[in-house]
């Protein structure tokens, strides 16, 4: 790969964190029940410290694609380091599903009456299922990466 993708791709990762750390920041102060509130009454409130906290895995799967393609970058490609970095990356997008699955059901089941949920609903449907697919998608670049770190390793014994 070329070292101008790996910086463009390299960008584009840090650009995605900055705009999610923003809208979570921002977003609390102009939605919902949130806006009459104080500025310690919006983030005291355990669904927003929830998402706050259910956002962390994303944050991490971030930061594990940023080493992984520093890995490539260093052709290091076919290395433990980069089959580590994608079970990381795997498993945060496991516990980002269930977190928004979890979230999803504490607003059907807790929402106000006078309130439709589906609209949250619908978002945490289509999220959770990106969350499935770079989960598989993961499992799948983990189990290739691991038999060519694997078969890598052979050869070199042999050598």
């Amino acid at each position: 790969m070329k070292r101008g993708s790996i910086i463009f791709l390299k960008v584009v990762i840090v650009l995605i964190g900055i705009v999610v750390l923003t809208g979570m920041i921002r977003f609390p102060l102009t939605e919902g029940r949130a806006v009459d509130l104080d500025l310690f009454s919006i983030y005291s409130d355990p669904f927003i410290v929830y998402i706050y906290a259910a956002s962390i895995p994303f944050f991490v799967a971030l930061y594990q694609a940023f080493k992984l393609l520093g890995y490539i970058g260093q052709n290091k490609v076919f290395s433990l380091s980069s089959v580590k970095a994608l079970r990381t990356i795997k498993y945060c997008a496991i516990i980002q599903s269930a977190s928004i699955v979890m979230a999803v059901l504490y607003i059907r089941i807790l929402h106000n009456k006078d309130d439709d949920p589906a609209g949250f609903i619908a978002v945490g449907i289509v999220a959770t299922f990106i969350s499935v697919v770079i989960a598989t998608a993961a499992a799948v670049f983990e189990k290739l990466l691991q038999s060519a770190v694997d078969i890598k390793s052979e050869n070199d014994l042999t050598v």
